[in-house]
């Protein structure tokens, strides 16, 4: 038997044939899709891990800000003369776990006396004059500073020379 193209069989033909393009440029339109939604869910998944960590770090830091005040008042205390030798140590130690906790966070003091004046580090409330010291340097510190990472926890209060 010869098989030859009837004018039916030809139009049921190009018929598949346009069947077939149609469905594999929807095959193409979908996979572009897919594409786009996990490229769209991979970038969600980093902008939250991002927030995370921000509102993380952010809330260290508000935690950290609020437990220098306990910090200062311990570095007055240790600042006192005192006759009671056990009180002092007893201060001694409480500060020394204070600044384990700090250091164990990544919390690092501000360096300041003798270093160049910082305006990003340091808040000047005194301008002094005097030779002693260099062009824009600190002189004095009144409030310890502190940074985590690269931002800062608290300004050092200082006095500035020349």
């Amino acid at each position: 038997m010869d098989e030859t193209k009837t004018p039916e069989s030809a139009a049921e033909t190009g018929e598949i044939i346009d069947s077939i393009t149609a469905l594999e440029e929807a095959l193409i339109a979908e996979k572009e899709q897919t594409l786009r939604l996990a490229a769209e869910y991979d970038n969600f998944r980093k902008r939250s891990q991002k927030e995370r960590e921000a509102i993380f770090a952010d809330t260290k830091i508000a935690t950290l800000a609020a437990l220098l005040p306990v910090y200062d008042n311990l570095e007055r205390a240790l600042k006192q003369e005192t006759s009671d030798e056990a009180f002092y140590k007893g201060v001694e130690m409480t500060m020394t776990q204070l600044l384990e906790i700090f250091e164990s966070l990544g919390v690092t003091p501000i360096p300041a006396v003798g270093q160049p004046f910082d305006p990003n580090l340091h808040n000047a409330v005194l301008h002094i004059e005097d030779e002693a010291y260099g062009e824009h340097e600190v002189a004095e510190e009144f409030q310890k500073g502190f940074i985590l990472g690269d931002r800062v926890v608290r300004h050092s209060t200082v006095k500035v020379a020349n």
